[in-house]
């Protein structure tokens, strides 16, 4: 400290001060600068949605374009596709994204052209599909469905990005999804996957409405098979977190053991149906919201501990064929999911998987004879 004196020079401590504070200033802006510098923007991901004019496709879209897909810091470009009855619905789809002035959105392309639709998309969400009507035989919805997949597995296969990733959403989900692999082979078939993600969020709400607690408690339960009503929700490794750790759901649930074994499956297995008579049109809204959480699982990753129910294609995995394309418990880990493995299957277990595995294997022989694969 500088004295003049015997006294304290307050100028040149002052003075000190000063510079101390502007180096202190000039450094924190530096920080700042260099920081900002290494803050690079995400490239946009590409996503198609097909049927995008559709209820699906109009519930789902506002919801990739805000995050709740892909996350918060994931910018994305939207390919909306639909038939060209359904071109001005779908224009309309376009211009109300483009007034939601949503951050993430860096674009939106809408086409009734399937080719143009699926160039460059790293994401694909198949909702578009043919709807079985009053008086069809299940061979004609089939047919058709065929058709319309076999040419988008076509598109995909010449224009999508080579990590293409597909969720089939329209039904029948599972075979659609296999008839897309069987034509787009140059897609890694653990690249397509179908969506079974409602059919376990309704069993996980289900669970947490009969024991009275947030469905975010519950976790673990399983989708086996197909998405129909061969398909069994099973709660035999589903848990709840309480106060004093995770406690399974059977114990929680010990004197309504037959409701779990009868009313639970038929309940969530009926829930589209119910939906349908309702209002009077198929679920939408809650299709949407599983959409978006089986890609964001699959993308992001999913928690610690616990697993989601996706269709996808099986590697023989607890005796179901290979080949087929069937819901599993999968966890999912940097853009990878992989089947949970060990897990004990009891006897009326083993009987439910058995047979949706073997209308499975009924609607592959029949997608594939009216292809004439």
């Amino acid at each position: 400290m500088e004295v003049v004196g015997g006294e304290v020079d307050y100028t040149f401590v002052i003075q000190k001060s000063l510079v101390l504070l502007l180096c202190v200033v000039l450094s924190w802006k530096m920080i700042v600068y260099m920081c900002n510098l290494l803050k690079i923007e995400k490239e946009p991901i590409r996503v198609l949605v097909t049927g995008a004019a559709g209820n699906i496709g109009y519930a789902i879209s506002p919801m990739i374009a805000r995050g709740m897909m892909l996350g918060q810091d994931q910018p994305m470009i939207l390919h909306l596709l639909d038939i060209e009855p359904a071109s001005k619905s779908l224009e309309a789809v376009k211009m109300e994204l483009q007034d939601s002035a949503f951050p993430l959105l860096h674009g939106v392309f809408a086409t009734t052209n399937i080719d143009e639709a699926c160039k460059g998309v790293n994401i694909a969400i198949m909702i578009g599909g043919f709807a079985r009507k009053e008086g069809m035989e299940r061979r004609d919805v089939m047919s058709k469905n065929a058709v319309i997949f076999k040419a988008q597995a076509s598109a995909l296969e010449r224009y999508a990005s080579d990590d293409c990733k597909v969720l089939v959403v329209a039904n029948p989900a599972n075979t659609n999804a296999l008839i897309l692999k069987e034509f787009a082979p140059s897609i890694p078939e653990e690249n397509i996957t179908c969506l079974t993600r409602l059919d376990h969020n309704r069993a996980q709400a289900r669970l947490a409405e009969k024991l009275s607690v947030p469905v975010s408690s519950v976790k673990n339960v399983i989708v086996w098979g197909n998405h129909s009503s061969t398909q069994y929700p099973d709660s035999n490794h589903a848990t709840v977190s309480t106060k004093t750790g995770d406690q399974p759901v059977r114990e929680l649930l010990v004197a309504d053991q037959k409701w779990l074994k009868n009313e639970f499956s038929t309940e969530v297995q009926q829930r589209g149906a119910e939906i349908l008579r309702a209002r009077r049109q198929s679920s939408a809204l809650s299709a949407a919201s599983a959409a978006c959480d089986h890609i964001h699982d699959w993308f992001l990753g999913t928690p610690k501990g616990s697993w989601v129910s996706m269709g996808v294609c099986s590697d023989g995995s607890y005796g179901i064929a290979p080949g087929l394309v069937y819901s599993f418990p999968v966890i999912c880990e940097k853009g990878s999911w992989k089947i949970v493995q060990g897990l004990s299957i009891d006897e009326f277990s083993r009987e439910k998987m058995d047979d949706s595995a073997r209308e499975l294997a009924e609607e592959k022989a029949l997608a594939y004879s009216c292809l004439n694969v």
